[in-house]
């Protein structure tokens, strides 16, 4: 069975392997609302790639030949082990598990000969990550590696339908973070708010190194309402930035007797009231002046010209027939 596992590792060739904290594979039905606990393994043996020990975890100590030093820990909360026969805590935080197992056996040579020391994290909780938000699976990640925005993004399924265009991923400031020199990695104080594009994200143009604790929000897209004399009132969604006429196409155009002349009525920074802008969509048409980009929020209110109306109407009467125009006045 061990051979026949090592050829898929061959097989597969560093592909990221997920299961769930008890150990089952995570639901890939895209309808399902169960929140994930996924952990990454480790696909490389980078130094740099190998999973740190965090304050949450819980690891083996196996001393070769000693059964009786042999046994589990919880990490302290000040980030030690209370080692057996040692009159000292050992520090196990931001230590790969060879590190430690190194430090286990420079602590026990003061009373064993060339002790062999392995070291397991059997439980990885401390580094996770959080998705939230506009995505397929959201939920916790546990990771036992490093890794980047996109592979996390990945890893929730992507975003949903209702995604906009928007991503923030919120910095905690996790005292679970080991530190890195990575210039990637974002510093900041207690906590930091990165906004991103999902586009420069999905083509890596954008893709920053994930630090524990981080909760990546994708947010819903934004809304502009147009109303009034168009085909088709309500809410334009705005996955990318959007125009005055392609909000109004959007809304699948005017009616006939609409006005040329749209307003615009947009909230005020920092209150709940409006400013109105009006537009003439002859002069966007000629190009006299720009196609204005909405804001999210923004109401396009297209009014209905009186004028237009009653030649209209006029003009609905004739179709169905000129008697309908009189009616007869009784003497």
């Amino acid at each position: 069975m061990k051979a026949v596992g090592f050829l898929l590792q061959i097989i597969i060739l560093g592909s990221v392997s997920l299961y769930t904290i008890n150990g089952q594979t995570p639901s890939t039905n895209p309808d399902s609302n169960t929140v994930n606990k996924t952990v990454v393994t480790p696909k490389t043996d980078n130094e740099d790639e190998r999973y740190r020990i965090g304050y949450q975890d819980t690891i083996e100590v196996s001393v070769y030949n000693h059964e009786n030093l042999s046994r589990k820990y919880s990490i302290n909360p000040d980030g030690t082990i209370d080692l057996l026969r040692s009159n000292s805590r050992i520090q196990a935080v931001c230590k790969t598990e060879r590190e430690l197992a190194k430090e286990i056996e420079a602590e026990y040579l003061s009373f064993l000969r060339k002790p062999e020391v392995n070291v397991f994290a059997v439980e990885k909780k401390s580094q996770s990550y959080g998705v939230i938000g506009a995505v397929v699976k959201p939920g916790m990640y546990y990771g036992a590696r490093r890794i980047r925005l996109l592979e996390l993004l990945a890893m929730a399924g992507g975003q949903s339908e209702a995604a906009g265009n928007r991503l923030i991923v919120a910095r905690t400031g996790s005292t679970s973070a080991c530190k890195v020199e990575d210039n990637d990695v974002i510093k900041g104080g207690d906590e930091t708010l990165i906004n991103f594009n999902i586009n420069d994200v999905q083509e890596a143009k954008q893709n920053l190194w994930m630090q524990p604790g981080d909760i990546v929000s994708v947010l819903d897209s934004d809304m502009v309402y147009v109303y009034g004399n168009v085909n088709r009132i309500g809410p334009v969604k705005m996955k990318e930035p959007i125009t005055l006429t392609q909000a109004i196409v959007t809304a699948e155009g005017l009616k006939p007797a609409a006005k040329s002349e749209v307003r615009v009525l947009r909230l005020k920074k920092g209150s709940n009231d409006r400013e109105e802008m009006v537009f003439n969509l002859k002069d966007i048409e000629k190009r006299k002046i720009q196609d204005p980009v909405l804001e999210p929020d923004d109401i396009v209110a297209v009014s209905e010209d009186s004028t237009k109306a009653v030649l209209r109407t006029i003009s609905t009467i004739f179709k169905q027939g000129l008697p309908t125009v009189f009616y007869r006045i009784p003497f």
